[in-house]
């Protein structure tokens, strides 16, 4: 009984999306973008992991694209625009595509496949006179980008916030592909 449940659930979430997929697209940017920085914030505050400012950066695209997922969400209820609520999903698309980008750079930092910013993973040489190192000791981050706090699988948090930005630019460009269809084909 509850397999059939759940395969009815997962039928009707699938129609819903098809017929609704600029919500469907949002709505996921909304919850998947939420959990993730819910999760940053539990490493951060619960568990006492300080994030890097490679990390921190990585943030910036979720505090953009939940409050514009919202917005479309909110635009689509009141009946917008299809271009500018198709607009807002291609700018979350490629809002999240960069910060994939910067996952994957934050990543290989930390596998030393390359080098990362110096202002957090750069070497502690050249120190120079003892208020040249006072200088450099105030400016410094104590938490290093090329160290992962954490690891999963083998994959660091930077690592899986690759993977979830992708998978929203993924599904903010479905929604926007799917939304010109529909636009095309009333």
């Amino acid at each position: 009984m509850a397999v059939s449940s759940r395969a009815s659930l997962t039928e009707d979430w699938v129609q819903a999306a098809q017929a609704r997929p600029v919500v469907a697209a949002a709505m996921t940017v909304v919850v998947v973008g939420a959990a993730a920085i819910l999760g940053a914030w539990f490493f951060q505050y619960v568990l006492n992991m300080k994030p890097c400012p490679l990390c921190l950066e990585q943030r910036y695209p979720y505090y953009f694209a939940i409050p514009l997922a919202v917005m479309v969400l909110l635009g689509e209820q009141v009946g917008s625009s299809r271009r500018v609520l198709l607009g807002a999903l291609g700018v979350i698309a490629l809002g999240m595509l960069w910060n994939a980008g910067l996952g994957i750079y934050h990543a290989g930092v930390e596998w030393k496949l390359w080098a990362g910013p110096t202002d957090c993973s750069g070497a502690l040489d050249n120190f120079g006179s003892v208020t040249d190192l006072l200088k450099q000791l105030e400016t410094m981050s104590p938490v290093r980008c090329d160290e992962a706090a954490w690891r999963f699988l083998g994959i660091s948090l930077a690592g899986y916030n690759a993977i979830i930005a992708l998978a929203l630019a993924g599904v903010a460009a479905w929604g926007v592909r799917m939304g010109l269809r529909q636009s095309e084909n009333p």
